[in-house]
């Protein structure tokens, strides 16, 4: 069994919901250990879309990282997710972060997430549950990697009532 960080986000629809009915379809991929708290974040690279909710789950699975990503894909497609264009608006989003200390680098796959060490909405929320956890690339903790990037008016996390999940 693996220790998998997850991020998920959703701004379409009901988002809390979108949040819950996830989190129970993850219990088909093993134990959902720890929750994070929610934060309601602004969108980036695609701004004209309403605010993503975002937290992190802590999975222990068996599936192994490729084996898992095929699984989520096929369940954000059962919860709705339609393609759009990239970083655009979506249903629900599952996202790898880290896989125990695997480090993956294939087309369709890399782990850690190539772009976690630069996005406050999906390390603030990974914090929550890893905060001392060494990304097993940048070598760093997921609390330094987080202290470490620059203010940004428009980067800013708001935690949101975890009882809307």
């Amino acid at each position: 069994m693996a220790s998998v960080y997850l991020g998920l986000g959703t701004n379409l629809g009901d988002r809390a919901a979108n949040l819950r009915t996830a989190l129970a379809a993850l219990s088909q991929l093993g134990q959902v250990a720890r929750l994070s708290r929610v934060y309601e974040t602004a969108p980036l690279y695609v701004t004209d879309q309403p605010a993503f909710l975002n937290m992190a789950a802590c999975l222990e699975t068996a599936l192994a990282p490729q084996a898992l990503l095929g699984r989520l894909k096929v369940l954000e497609d059962e919860l709705g997710r339609v393609a759009s264009r990239r970083y655009g608006p979506r249903l629900i989003d599952l996202d790898i972060l880290l896989h125990g200390d695997n480090i993956v680098d294939l087309p369709q796959l890399s782990i850690p997430h190539p772009r976690l060490t630069e996005r406050r909405f999906a390390l603030a929320p990974l914090a929550d549950l890893a905060a001392d956890v060494i990304h097993p690339v940048a070598g760093l903790t997921i609390a330094q990697l987080l202290a470490a990037l620059p203010a940004d008016d428009d980067d800013q996390v708001i935690v949101v009532d975890n009882a809307l999940i």
